[in-house]
């Protein structure tokens, strides 16, 4: 699966007519903010006037900050009063700082990432009224951050619990991670663009997520790891959105995440091919193409509060 060529046609991309109507670019300004380890975290900031919430993006894994631009500038159009993207730690927009020691790990953009990006998204709103959406692995770091009760509400789009046997090929899944991919980054010290992930992330990044996929809880049950506890303190709705297609995030892999929310009062929505009017996939949900057809009902959501037509599917 070549995640890679759609995250790289998206970076830098500039606003084009979409769900909101035809939208001028924004002053967008590329930033930098500090995590409370020390790591410094490149994003950039789209300011709105509108009177809705603040909105912080986090990425997929391996996806740069680019990939979610139109979709930030239509989040402005429709009323956001502002909105943040930015680059995990590893990923080339965010290289480790000068004599950088620790060890790279996935926690980390959850742990110290997130909400290091929540609070620069904050102070530069001056608000705090704040939503937020994300893709794949952004929706299995609200939990673990700690910061959900920050947010009136959060959308997850292809979101997952990532253990290989959920998925729609799961061999397929298992072997290009564990019989390739993780002896490619032993090899070479980080990921390879020939695996299809997208940008290039560190080997031990890589590795501990190809661990956490092989256990059947994913990451919850990880002893090394305490903080999955804050998983069933979090209350915040959740709109979650998978798309009929998506080989990763099929309907049971999305539904063993949710499962880690038990008191999350949560939204179903199918924004598949049939709505879409073509393939989705796994990204698909960001590129520009959609923004008539998938954004609209997400973006009233993440700014409005208000809840999905009753004609589009809820249930899958």
């Amino acid at each position: 699966m070549d995640l890679a060529g759609d995250a790289k046609k998206a970076n830098g991309a500039k606003p084009e007519q979409g769900a909101a109507g035809v939208l001028s670019a924004p002053a967008a300004q590329d930033i930098t903010f500090n995590t409370t380890d020390g790591f410094t975290l490149s994003g950039t900031w789209f300011p709105g006037s509108g009177g809705g919430p603040a909105v912080l993006v986090s990425a997929a894994t391996a996806v740069p900050r680019g990939y979610y631009a139109r979709f930030a500038t239509a989040l402005t159009a429709s009323g956001a009063s502002g909105v943040l993207t930015y680059d995990y730690r590893g990923l080339p927009g965010s290289p480790p700082p000068q004599g950088w020691q620790d060890t790279l790990l996935m926690r980390h953009w959850a742990l110290h990432d997130f909400p290091a990006a929540l609070d620069a998204l904050q102070r530069l709103a001056g608000t705090d009224r704040l939503a937020g959406i994300g893709q794949s692995f952004g929706g299995q770091a609200l939990g673990l951050s700690g910061t959900a009760h920050r947010f009136e509400r959060y959308a997850n789009v292809a979101a997952l619990s990532g253990y290989w046997r959920n998925m729609a090929t799961p061999l397929r899944v298992y072997l290009s991670m564990n019989a390739f991919g993780v002896p490619a980054t032993l090899a070479f010290g980080r990921t390879l663009r020939a695996m299809g992930i997208g940008e290039p992330l560190p080997g031990t990044v890589f590795r501990e997520w190809a661990r956490w996929c092989r256990s059947p809880d994913y990451f919850m049950s990880d002893l090394s790891l305490p903080e999955t506890a804050r998983f069933a303190a979090v209350t915040t709705p959740i709109l979650s959105v998978r798309h009929d297609d998506d080989p990763w995030g099929t309907e049971k892999a999305v539904e063993s995440l949710l499962d880690f929310y038990p008191k999350a009062p949560v939204t179903r929505l199918v924004l598949g091919p049939q709505e879409a009017g073509g393939p989705v996939g796994h990204l698909g949900f960001f590129r520009s193409r959609f923004a008539e057809t998938l954004w609209p009902p997400v973006l009233r959501w993440l700014v409005e509060g208000e809840a999905p037509a009753a004609h589009l599917r809820q249930n899958g």
